[in-house]
């Protein structure tokens, strides 16, 4: 029990910027996309679930490699906004 609660502040250390930053780049892909409306919530929901759930894969990831402190926040990092990038590409390219 000693040991969730510092795990959990960590958890929420690390995924909180990302968090930001995933609403500022799903927000400029529906201005992009110039959506409103509806169709800009939904797009926003989907992209922020997609965006959660490769943060999620990539903290896993950072977990088998065994990575800490700024080389796994990097590591996250850059995956996540890979993971994004080809789930963004993929459903551009299925249109």
């Amino acid at each position: 029990m000693k040991n969730l609660l510092p795990a959990l502040a960590l958890l929420l250390a690390t995924v909180a910027p990302v968090a930001h930053a995933a609403d500022a780049a799903c927000e400029a892909r529906a201005t992009e996309k110039k959506l409103a409306g509806a169709a800009k919530n939904s797009f926003m929901q989907k992209c922020e679930r997609d965006t959660a759930t490769a943060q999620a894969a990539c903290e896993g990831q950072a977990a088998e490699k065994k990575l800490a402190g700024a080389a796994r926040n990097s590591f996250v990092k850059k995956c996540s906004a890979d993971a994004v990038a080809a789930a963004a590409s993929a459903a551009s390219a299925a249109k």
